[in-house]
């Protein structure tokens, strides 16, 4: 028995093992023009089978995640973007929290233009579920301007940015000069805001606002040719509208940063609404 199964593989004749268990509803074959269907019609690029996972299952395919990384690996549809994790640098503190507007992550960004050389990028992200709570676009990347997403946030979640308006309302953010300030500081203490700053060399530890930028320059800035302030700064609305709305977030459960505050506060929005009133 032995010998002939040797004889076998020599030959290249050994019989291809089955698969175990009972025969999947979705075949291969129709599960790969599922994924590349997915693709094709997803208007962000370099995403992960996570993402592509998430969506299948929206639209009634339910396979396994696992089954879903294989046939891209197999096809060569997995990001070309994505690169060998390194090892995580051990740090203190936790980033991630449990409920919305507790902590807010803020941080900038510059990208070349053609007419107007470095334009910068600024923008506020909510920790609980990667909505990207404000952004600005301009040429000076000072502390007015980095700012500018906050207050934005601000008057979108509280209506206004009065004094005191986002007490219990944490903002991390990294140690540029635009945030260690005196203005800024001042400026953040005044709304009620708790001022959080990342460990020196360690940018993990603003890691959302980080992974936001970074999306933002992956979908929308790199391959094109901006011209100027104006341009980017519409190329930057049309995305934020569209990361907020279509963008799936795995620690959401899959669900875009709307979809996650939406459900949120249906389940407990009239509570916390009233909890602030009584305050």
């Amino acid at each position: 028995m032995f010998l002939e199964r040797e004889r076998r593989a020599a030959k290249g004749t050994t019989p291809r093992k089955k698969r175990r268990g009972p025969k999947p509803k979705v075949s291969e074959k129709n599960l790969l023009s599922f994924v590349k269907e997915d693709l094709k019609t997803s208007p962000f690029t370099g995403e992960g089978y996570r993402k592509v996972w998430a969506r299948l299952r929206r639209k009634g395919v339910r396979v396994g995640r696992k089954r879903v990384l294989r046939v891209m690996r197999e096809n060569k549809l997995l990001s070309p973007h994505r690169t060998a994790q390194s090892d995580a640098e051990v740090h203190s503190g936790k980033i991630v929290t449990d409920r919305p507007n507790v902590m807010w992550g803020t941080d900038g960004a510059m990208v070349f233009t053609v007419n107007e050389g470095w334009v910068w990028i600024f923008a506020a992200v909510d920790h609980w579920n990667a909505e990207c709570m404000g952004w600005h676009v301009t040429k000076r990347g000072t502390r007015f301007a980095a700012l500018e997403p906050v207050a934005m946030g601000l008057t979108q979640e509280y209506g206004a940015v009065a004094g005191d308006v986002a007490r219990g309302l944490c903002l991390r953010m990294d140690n540029g000069t635009q945030y260690r300030s005196e203005h800024f500081r001042n400026q953040v203490k005044f709304w009620g805001l708790t001022r959080s700053y990342s460990f020196v060399r360690q940018p993990e530890t603003n890691g959302v606002a980080e992974r936001f930028n970074r999306t933002l320059k992956e979908q929308a800035i790199h391959g094109r040719v901006f011209y100027g302030v104006e341009d980017l700064r519409a190329a930057v609305g049309a995305f934020v509208a569209l990361y907020n709305r279509e963008w799936l977030v795995e620690k959401n459960g899959f669900l875009s940063p709307i979809e996650a505050r939406a459900r949120y506060k249906a389940g407990h929005g009239e509570q916390e609404s009233a909890d602030r009133r009584a305050a």
